[in-house]
């Protein structure tokens, strides 16, 4: 079983920045990939960013050039970096993790994008 705890959210004007954090409860080098998905007010969840055990990474192109993924190994976190944020952007973000067909999700932080 693995647990995922995000934290980072907040409402942020458009143009701002916020870091997303997913604290991962096990060694996140043993599992396949970890990812940033994301479900705006009556839209389906959609993958952000992912990030594979290896290091590659892969974006939406409507997150592309502006967020980033990355992990600390030893604090076994993984990081979401946002910046100049739309007003599209506004949603639930939800850490995922997958493992050999299992996956994990965290309860979700909540992003707002409002003038």
């Amino acid at each position: 079983q693995v647990q995922l705890v995000e934290s980072g959210g907040g409402l942020v004007q458009p143009g701002g920045s916020l870091r997303l954090s997913c604290a991962v409860s096990r060694n996140i080098l043993s599992l396949n990939a970890v990812a940033w998905h994301r479900q705006a007010p009556e839209k389906e969840r959609e993958l952000v960013a992912l990030i594979f055990k290896r290091g590659g990474t892969k974006y939406s192109d409507s997150v592309k050039d502006r967020f980033t993924i990355s992990r600390d190994d030893a604090r076994n976190t993984v990081y979401l970096q946002m910046n100049n944020l739309k007003l599209e952007d506004t949603a639930v973000y939800y850490c995922y993790a997958v493992n050999w067909g299992s996956e994990y999700w965290g309860q979700g932080t909540e992003v707002t994008v409002s003038l």
